[in-house]
């Protein structure tokens, strides 16, 4: 295996290191269809990475360099080289811009994530100049977000950018970068409103950078792209990259038709500011990206443009356009499209600098003056699309028919949610369709339940899967059944209180209230733990009753004694037949032992227990022991909360 190993770049000549702020990086080069076709599949427009080197890795401070290891992985890594499709992707969650770029292109790439951990990863290019192009021009866009975790420079996530002339050995410095973050932000950063983790995040706008290859026939260029966490491991740095179709320094959006009363020439997106001239640079006719022209021009007529780089990320550069009469409008509405339940199906193709698109009817649209717009509608609808050059010279229409099949996917309720078992309470599911109809509980299979009632007979979350014989499918919202079942009554073990001492009763924690009966000698009928005070013993019936509606049915004896007790048998017969087979005390008015202990007739501890029902079995270590008298000893708390201590004697009797 191979690894690359990257020190980070120090000498720039386009600003000052100190002052650059890192955040994420988004790169898109121009895509913009040319007779002159750059190599295959540098602009990602096959949907893959098809002739690029894919590379991971992981950065490092070593010294006071940063230094980004990288190997080639043979193809994309999940989450670090990510392939994008226009319409099907959506905004950069921190900075809201398109991951695909603004311009047309069909495909852009995710380099990295936004998870840290320390990793690095890149992709490169390399081709060839045909050994005729003298001319040779490419463009690239970024857009840049990072973390700022505001570590030492050679610690901070970053970005690298380097163009290549491998031939000669040579970096193509005015169009190769090393972004990340030391010091103040760096010209045109915003501060993004979504924070992450402990560190703020940053992030830049689409802009544009051209690499001018003019002279380099024959040579060998190589792209390379980078992208590296920082070197603590906990923040991110990732791209999109997305590179041009064409390889000159003319571009397309110059074609007009004849008769058009206005024509839009629109130079690539993403520079700081434009200059338009005539062919021979005698008159400036604009300073926007679009220039507007009224009335035809002459076929043939060229046009210049001066293109001026966010400050310090790159050079001045100029392109051509030529205007031509051979402009041929197609209205392509796309295939015909099937909507279910007003999912939206996105119509047409891609836009096509220079033309204007209008479809009708508009309903159901997201709108309907682009080229590819969604329609989300109930109704079998058949749309035209209108295209016309932007002077109306030429216009083609061409439609689509988009099937809409709707289910009726509500479900509704009768009954109760939640309900005890015996409550007389009930729970009916329904549904409000006679499609195909299948039944699940917690997303299992119920056999069987196929119709749209379905009455629910034990606990469990709900929902139907519904189809169509048009080939719609959807399930309906999940709706949670609880069904309760009362714990069976139990009698408490008997309570014993001292005279005139009150004593706290406690009521099982299985429901949500409670109720004792009769209240003689209670402070409270509705309390889990009442106190009780009375001059005579009592059975109480209580009545414990769950939010679902469940009742219990549990009871309590309590005894009124005197003083606390104590009592051990004096003798017990360990022989399994289920009479007296354990040697245990029998307290009245304890509410904790504290230990309980038998001992030999040599003072050898043959058995210890510190809980509230020790028992002894005769054994020692699982070994049964011969008769023999033994003492016993015992500690406990009473419900006064006084210590009581006893000890005496037994018989073991075998």
């Amino acid at each position: 295996m191979q690894v690359y190993r990257i020190p980070h770049i120090i000498h720039l000549p386009f600003y000052n290191l100190k002052k650059f702020f890192w955040a994420t990086c988004l790169i898109c080069i121009a895509s913009f269809q040319s007779s002159s076709q750059c190599p295959p599949n540098l602009d990602f427009e096959t949907g893959t990475f098809n002739g690029w080197t894919c590379f991971v890795g992981n950065v490092e401070a070593i010294g006071q360099k940063n230094v980004i290891s990288l190997y080639p992985t043979g193809g994309p890594v999940d989450e670090q080289h990510t392939m994008n499709t226009n319409g099907l992707t959506g905004l950069d969650p921190y900075g809201f811009f398109p991951v695909n770029c603004p311009n047309g292109s069909g495909h852009s790439i995710r380099l990295g994530n936004n998870t840290g951990g320390g990793l690095a990863e890149g992709i490169s290019y390399e081709f060839t100049i045909p050994a005729d192009r003298h001319v040779y021009n490419l463009i690239y866009h970024y857009a840049v977000v990072f973390q700022d975790p505001n570590h030492q420079e050679n610690e901070q996530p970053r970005m690298e950018i380097e163009i290549r002339n491998v031939t000669d050995n040579l970096t193509i410095d005015c169009s190769s970068f090393t972004f990340r973050h030391y010091g103040s932000p760096l010209p045109g950063f915003q501060l993004s409103g979504v924070s992450e983790g402990d560190a703020p995040v940053w992030f830049k706008d689409w802009s544009a950078v051209s690499i001018n290859l003019n002279d380099n026939a024959g040579k060998r260029i190589r792209l390379t792209f980078k992208t590296a966490d920082c070197t603590f491991r906990r923040h991110f740095g990732y791209a999109y990259i997305d590179v041009n179709t064409e390889c000159s320094d003319e571009f397309v959006g110059a074609s007009f038709c004849p008769g058009d009363t206005l024509l839009k020439v629109t130079a690539p997106f993403g520079y700081q500011q434009y200059k338009w001239f005539d062919n021979n640079f005698s008159q400036v006719l604009g300073s926007n990206q679009t220039l507007n022209l009224d009335g035809t021009p002459n076929n043939g007529t060229r046009l210049a443009v001066e293109l001026v780089p966010y400050d310090g990320y790159g050079c001045k550069d100029t392109l051509y356009a030529v205007l031509l009469d051979t402009m041929n409008v197609i209205a392509n509405a796309g295939p015909d499209r099937f909507s279910c339940n007003q999912d939206p199906v996105q119509l047409g193709v891609n836009a096509r600098p220079g033309w204007v698109y209008k479809w009708s009817p508009s309903t159901g649209l997201s709108n309907s003056n682009i080229a590819n717009p969604f329609a989300a509608l109930n109704t079998t609808t058949n749309y035209t699309l209108t295209t016309s050059s932007i002077g109306g010279g030429c216009r083609e229409t061409d439609d689509v028919l988009v099937r809409a099949s709707v289910i009726d996917n509500s479900i509704s309720l009768d009954g109760k949610d939640v309900f005890c078992v015996g409550s007389n309470d009930s729970a009916v599911l329904h549904l409000q369709t006679n499609d195909q109809i299948q039944w699940y509980n917690n997303n299992i299979l119920v056999q069987g339940a196929n119709e749209g009632e379905l009455r629910i007979a034990q606990t469990g979350s709900y929902h139907a899967a519904i189809s169509n014989n048009e080939g719609c499918n959807i399930t309906t919202d999940t709706i949670s059944i609880l069904i309760d079942k009362p714990e069976p009554g139990i009698t408490y073990p008997v309570q014993y209180a001292l005279t005139d001492l009150p004593l706290e009763l406690k009521a099982r924690s299985i429901g949500d209230s409670v109720f004792w009966s009769p209240g003689n000698g209670l402070n409270s009928q509705t309390s889990f733990t009442p106190l009780f005070n009375a001059e005579a013993d009592e059975i109480y019936i209580i009545k414990i009753t769950t939010q679902t509606g469940c009742v219990t049915i549990d009871t309590q004896l309590v005894k009124i004694i005197p003083a606390v007790e104590i009592l051990v048998p004096t003798a017990f017969t360990p022989n399994g037949d289920g009479l007296n087979d354990y040697l245990r005390p029998i307290t009245k008015g304890v509410k904790e032992v504290k230990y309980f202990r038998v001992y030999n007739r040599w003072g050898y501890l043959m058995f210890e227990a510190k809980n509230n029902n020790p028992s002894w079995d005769g054994t020692l270590k699982g070994i049964p022991q011969p008769s023999q008298a033994v003492v016993w000893v015992m500690e406990g708390i009473g419900v006064d909360g006084r210590p009581y201590a006893r000890k005496g004697t037994c018989v073991l009797i075998r």
